[in-house]
């Protein structure tokens, strides 16, 4: 049985797989992440940071601050609908190293019609199927990535539906943390019979309530669904406060209730005076649950810049209105191609976004005068006078059967597009039974009436336990479908020496290509897609395309799989790394033998940025060991640093060369090797470049002895100087 997972090593799903018979969850109910109140972190104070991960991948600029890896107080959501679960296991592990510690799963397209569960591991459409085995092997790999991390983590997925109360039982059973559960959804957007979707929640809401889990409402599909979200605002109160009041009914503690909220507007539109007014109605209306943030998918195309920034507005009101979960939509939902490293992205956005804005509330806050409180006192009124007029209409149902529920209006605005549904129609119509008057289900979690003997202190003593109290009751069936199930798709993939690139699934091919192409729309596209198969890719789609103007040209994306011969693994030439010297030894050799070493940005570079951290002391450059560097600034000609190495008797030359138009960069460093070697000076001189487009194979191919990219710093440069010096050899790998 799999026990522990290793940072430099896969995780094996077939282990994972293994003994699922017997798995029981190690934990049940929700978990917030604990503050971090000491809030230290590197050379920096934090007011708003939660308890660090044992094992994390930083951002990519941490490197610039000792790879400190603050984590955000909300909780962040990756949402995942990859179809099939045993890629998602990888994806959620890579997820949890960034930070993620709410996994969802999307559900597969059309499961809220299934009027019972799936068995087995089907691959999914549009989603994952949702079964117990897929359930079982995802919670028994979060425990493995947890354990790794560090910290508890959320698995979340969907109790909706004609089979909701047969999920939330099964989601109690096996350890699911959170669920979306909304009566209105499964009414007003899958057309499931209004009065049985009612009763199901009620059953299912009691079930989640026994186990402490999470709910998360679905009103907001209304507003990323609308024709006109920033209209609906409104009637988006009445859903939300329909679903919680009744959540509370039913047996839910309201720490437990959270309401999914999606800003309802996204640029062009000025979105800050519709966004930040509808979060601070939802906080005030209801301070008694959670908020979970959610960007509004309605508004995301294909452009992945968009995405982002319309995300990081986003997440500007969440910290503005003090967001408890934060959901991470990824340019994906435009572009209908689930991703991993779009995932990463998003979490990463979130976390940037948080961390950098970490003590905002306490330079700022939002005005109590002018339009912020009088939008908002709008919103209430007009919510209020919809409740009102719902009761007066009969109630809720009858005001659904009426079409209420509108795309564009802002009430009492109504344009005649309501999502009417009819109370004697819907999926499940007719299919409920009043409970006799001995009506005793032995079951726990159970919610209506229940004729219970006194003799019982809780219902299953009648049986001994149920499954709720006893795992091992539980009847698990692996697989039904002999050929759609796990363990075909992964003998089709399995381990064979082959480096494949993959984006969704393992080994699934799938390349992304940018271009630019000088042409119009028309011409661009059909050219890109030419292009891509003179590439050999298979399969070539565009899944992204911008005009930058409609004469000069267009920018185009287009995916396609790999059609070449497979990359041997053990047949690459692995770039070699380095060992570091220690930093005693570095200072004692340069104290005993003085260095002194020659700096500019060559040809017309006016960069130095990078140059001065490889050098200066305050940096960590060479100088911290001691080394002496004459800097001659910056567009240094090549001719003048050659000389200055030869007046000041130097032992090294560094050359930082940024500018790569038309090759200078790789012309530089020919032309230093050249006038060394013309100077009689190339065998005294131990000659290193860097830049961003600087690789140590560039570098050697035009003279230089070492090249140093993007990512070095001064004790890489200083460790090859001296061993070069010393003659020990410098391409000992780590």
């Amino acid at each position: 049985m799999a026990e522990k997972l290793y940072a430099n090593k896969k995780i094996d799903v077939e282990e994972i797989l293994k003994d699922l018979d017997i798995y029981e969850p190690k934990w049940r109910g929700w978990h917030w992440r604990e503050a971090y109140p000491e809030g230290e972190m590197g050379e920096f104070t934090y007011k708003e940071i939660s308890q660090p991960l044992k094992n994390s991948q930083p951002l990519p600029a941490a490197r610039s601050f000792n790879n400190i890896d603050p984590q955000p107080l909300p909780v962040i959501t990756t949402e995942i609908a990859s179809g099939r679960f045993e890629d998602d296991l990888r994806r959620m592990r890579m997820a949890a190293w960034h930070g993620a510690d709410h996994l969802m799963v999307i559900r597969t397209a059309g499961q809220s019609h299934f009027d019972g569960l799936i068995e087995g591991t089907p691959e999914g459409v549009g989603g994952v199927p949702i079964t117990r085995k897929q359930v079982r092997a995802t919670r028994k790999a979060i425990d493995l990535i947890e354990e790794e991390v560090g910290r508890k983590i959320n698995f979340h997925s969907y109790v909706s539906g004609v089979a909701g109360p047969d999920i939330a039982v099964m989601f109690a059973e096996e350890g699911v943390n959170g669920a979306h559960q909304d009566p209105q959804y499964n009414i007003l957007y899958r057309n499931v019979n209004m009065f049985r979707s009612f009763v199901d929640a009620a059953v299912a809401k009691g079930i989640m309530a026994s186990v402490d889990m999470l709910q998360i409402d679905g009103a907001h599909n209304a507003n990323a669904t609308a024709m006109k979200g920033y209209n609906v605002m409104p009637e988006l109160m009445v859903q939300h406060a329909i679903n919680s009041k009744f959540s509370e009914m039913v047996g839910m503690k309201p720490e437990n209730i959270a309401l999914s909220t999606v800003p309802p507007t996204s640029a062009p539109a000025p979105c800050m005076r519709y966004d930040l007014p509808y979060a601070v109605v939802l906080r005030q209306l209801f301070d008694r649950y959670k908020m979970r943030a959610q960007m509004n998918t309605k508004y995301i195309e294909s452009c992945e810049r968009e995405a982002t920034v319309g995300h990081t507005l986003n997440l500007l009101i969440s910290e503005l209105t003090s967001a408890h979960i934060q959901s991470t939509i990824t340019p994906d939902e435009g572009k209908n191609v689930p991703w991993h490293y779009n995932n990463i992205h998003a979490i990463n956005t979130a976390k940037q976004a948080f961390v950098s804005m970490d003590g905002l509330m306490d330079m700022v806050e939002l005005k109590k005068t002018g339009y912020l409180p009088e939008k908002v006192r709008e919103i209430k009124e007009r919510a209020i006078l919809f409740l009102e007029e719902m009761i007066e209409a009969g109630g809720y149902f009858k005001a659904v059967d009426q079409g209420f529920f509108v795309d564009s209006g802002l009430y009492p605005e109504r344009n005649g597009d309501g999502i009417a549904r009819k109370m004697d129609g819907g999926d499940a119509v007719d299919t409920i039974v009043k409970r006799e008057e001995d009506y005793f289900a032995p079951v726990c979690g159970h919610f209506g009436y229940n004729n219970v003997a006194k003799e019982y202190k809780k219902s299953c003593d009648a049986i001994n336990e149920c499954t709720l109290c006893n795992h091992s009751k539980i009847k698990y069936i692996d697989e039904l479908d002999e050929n759609d199930n796990v363990f075909n798709r992964m003998e089709k993939v399995k381990e064979d020496g082959t480096v494949v690139p993959e984006v969704q699934w393992s080994k699934d091919g799938y390349l992304k290509v940018t271009l630019f192409l000088p042409e119009n729309e028309q011409i661009s596209e059909a050219a890109a897609l030419e292009i891509g198969k003179r590439m050999n890719l298979k399969d070539v789609e565009i899944i992204h395309k911008q005009v930058l103007q409609m004469s000069e040209g267009t920018l185009v994306e287009i995916k396609g799989v790999c059609d070449f011969t497979p990359v041997i693994r053990d047949e690459l030439v692995l770039p070699k790394r380095r060992k570091v010297l220690p930093d005693d030894i570095m200072r004692d050799y340069v104290k005993k033998n003085p260095i002194k070493v020659v700096a500019a940005t060559v040809g017309e570079d006016e960069h130095s940025v990078g140059l001065r951290e490889v050098i200066d002391i305050k940096h960590g450059g060479v100088e911290k060991f001691g080394v002496e560097a004459v800097y001659l600034g910056t567009s240094c000609p090549v001719e003048k640093l050659v000389d200055a190495a030869i007046e000041s008797k130097a032992q090294a030359i560094l050359c930082s060369t940024i500018i790569t138009h038309n090759d200078v960069h790789t012309k530089n460093m020919q032309k230093l090797n050249d006038l060394c070697i013309e100077k009689g000076v190339r065998d005294k001189l131990i000659l290193a470049s860097g830049g961003t487009q600087v690789t140590d194979e560039i570098a050697r191919a035009n003279g230089m002895d070492v090249g140093f990219g993007r990512g070095s710093n001064g004790t890489d440069v200083a460790s090859f100087i001296i061993k070069k010096l010393m003659g020990v050899n410098t391409e000992e790998d780590e």
